[in-house]
């Protein structure tokens, strides 16, 4: 099995004679994502801390990747097995064949600040870099980690809370803001130092805290998802595609691109994917949403 590479066909198109565009076999991290359901614990580990930082960690040593993920090189390899190669040097060499298969695509060209200039266009150009973050993202979403996640928030079991930075409370918001539509015991975690310890101290197992924390990863945050970890909650982690800290304690991490040509980078995809999960949450919920948004509705503004 190998990743990223073009499949040989024979089968002429339909169409004048042309032979079919050959398809393209799944990448190693598409290989990645369609197991993660699979996976547990270390491997687990494994396969997310490949993922944050592809496909550069997969081309470093097994012991560099065993430390980044935080176990052993042993189970680096018995990784690669789970996914289907015999060897981790096997792994490597697919995903050097998709780097030089990838090389000069344009594709990778688009988030590049230097593609600004003088007379470039700044709506086109976030036109097409907001368009790319938001398909990749979601293209790239690991299928298993959204059901995870899909079913901790729309647990009626469990209480869930969210959280977010400086500029990605606005997302925590957000959720927020849908959920308290879809289902009960939802809530925002507090700002104010007093009421966030209190809120810190009643966490336990009946409750989900769903964090939003991207580069320049917060400091408070990563404590509060670990304190709340280390208090039996699961935790669920938006974040970007580098990995906020976070996501060494949560039993979900839902990854969004947020590089565009801006000295700042983009919410624009994690709003996009919060999106998608409140889409998600509602078909899981199914009649229980429109009669909770109907008794909603009738309760009398006066």
């Amino acid at each position: 099995m190998t990743g990223g590479r073009v499949a040989d066909t024979d089968e002429p198109h339909r169409a004048g004679g042309r032979r079919a565009r050959p398809p393209v076999l799944p990448s190693v991290a598409d290989q990645v994502r369609d197991r993660l359901s699979e996976l547990r614990g270390a491997e687990l580990k494994v396969a997310r801390a490949l993922l944050a930082e592809y496909p550069g960690a997969g081309l470093e040593p097994a012991t560099e990747l065993a430390a980044k993920a935080g176990v052993s090189a042993p189970t680096v390899l018995r990784f690669a097995g789970r996914i289907g190669y015999p060897s981790y040097p096997l792994l490597q060499q697919a995903i050097i064949r998709e780097v030089q298969e990838q090389l000069g695509s344009p594709l990778r060209q688009i988030a590049r600040p230097d593609r600004t200039s003088p007379d470039h266009d700044v709506a086109e150009g976030a036109s097409a870099a907001f368009s790319a973050i938001v398909a990749t993202t979601l293209d790239r979403l690991p299928r298993a980690e959204l059901e995870r996640a899909v079913e901790l928030i729309a647990d009626p079991k469990l209480s869930v809370h969210t959280v977010g930075g400086r500029f990605s409370r606005t997302l925590a918001t957000y959720l927020a803001t849908h959920l308290v539509l879809l289902r009960q015991k939802v809530g925002q975690f507090p700002d104010a130092e007093l009421e966030r310890k209190a809120a810190r101290l009643d966490l336990g197992r009946r409750d989900v805290l769903v964090v939003f924390d991207f580069r320049r990863y917060d400091a408070d945050i990563i404590e509060l998802a670990r304190d709340a970890h280390a208090r039996g909650a699961q935790v669920v982690l938006f974040t970007d595609i580098w990995m906020s800290p976070v996501a060494d304690v949560a039993r979900v991490v839902l990854p969004a691109q947020v590089e565009v040509p801006s000295p700042f980078d983009s919410l624009v995809a994690a709003a996009a994917l919060v999106e998608l999960v409140v889409e998600a949450v509602v078909q899981n919920l199914g009649t229980r949403v429109p009669r909770r948004l109907s008794e909603i509705e009738s309760i009398d503004p006066r």
